[in-house]
């Protein structure tokens, strides 16, 4: 299953960057349009990078890459701009940006153990301020108003939703469904939290209020497992990957698959495929709308 297996995860990447040197794995950093479907390359990279986010002011995308984190123009890619994270070397693709654009939020796995914690750092790089002593948990969500983070997080044996005041505190457990509940991320109201669950058999769509209460399920598909539901801007559109049934266990989501990105709108009703490529961990894991709500990015690969 998706974090159950991370130590594994971590290995498996470690033996696939020694053959990418041999197989040209090529990160493909692309943005989508979803009222024309266009897709427009914005740069090509001769490694593994994942996990675009865009900036609230609509200069930059941020991405995670060998445990660090870059942004780059979206308009005019050229050469990556290392944000500076000071220990925090070991940076996974559960990074969120705050909603003034003044602080990012990271996943990082520490020196100690390897697990996932949540730090918090300036935009513009410095250390990172520890928020989650325990571990796992990984980074997915941060309130409009810089309040609270939400995150997925083993507590003995099962993966649940929680939140954690921003300034530091006690987490809050928010959802208590045996199996794995992922992809904790706020609407930009704040009124909600969209989520994956595979609770229903198949990985599916969910949305909850803040508080953890009316937890109902979105999507209905029976030949998909969806992952990350992201919120447009406007807070009226959903995007989200999926895999096909059989392809993968319903509570993991590997990369190097074929798999497909889903439009719909976040009063649920009939999603749409807007995009088939070749991915899954690293394409889409965090937010990466636009600040117009027209346009997102994502990460397709390529193996030569």
């Amino acid at each position: 299953m998706k974090r159950i297996l991370f130590f594994i995860f971590c290995l498996s990447a470690t033996l696939f960057a020694g053959n990418a040197q041999s197989s040209k794995v090529t990160s493909i950093l692309e943005i989508l349009d979803t009222a024309t479907g266009r897709r427009t390359v914005v740069k090509e990279f001769p490694s593994r990078i994942e996990a675009p986010n865009w900036t609230p002011d609509g200069k930059w995308l941020v991405y995670n890459s060998g445990g660090k984190l870059y942004k780059l123009s979206p308009e005019r890619a050229g050469e990556p701009e290392e944000i500076y994270t000071g220990f925090a070397t070991r940076c996974n693709n559960d990074h969120v940006i705050s909603a003034d654009g003044k602080h990012i939020a990271i996943s990082h796995g520490t020196k100690e153990d390897g697990r996932s914690r949540i730090y918090t750092l300036p935009f513009e790089g410095g250390i990172p301020t520890l928020l989650t002593p325990l571990a796992p948990s990984y980074l997915h969500g941060w309130t409009p108003d810089k309040k609270y983070l939400a995150y997925c997080a083993d507590r003995k044996g099962n993966f649940d939703v929680y939140i954690i005041p921003a300034e530091g505190g006690e987490e809050i457990r928010l959802t208590t469904a045996e199996g794995l509940d992922d992809g904790p991320e706020y609407s930009p109201c704040g009124d909600y939290i969209w989520f994956n669950s595979v609770r229903s058999g198949l990985m599916q769509v969910w949305r909850m209020k803040a508080d953890g209460s009316e937890q109902t399920q979105m999507t209905f598909d029976e030949t998909r497992n969806s992952w990350f539901p992201h919120i447009s801007p406007d807070g009226k559109s959903i995007v989200y990957i999926a895999y096909k049934k059989g392809d993968v266990s319903p509570g993991d989501h590997p990369a190097n698959k074929n798999v497909e990105l889903l439009f719909m709108s976040a009063e649920g009703g009939e999603p749409k495929v807007i995009a088939s490529l070749f991915g899954g961990q690293g394409t889409i894991n965090v937010n990466s709308w636009a600040p117009d709500s027209k346009r997102f990015a994502f990460v397709s690969y390529r193996i030569d």
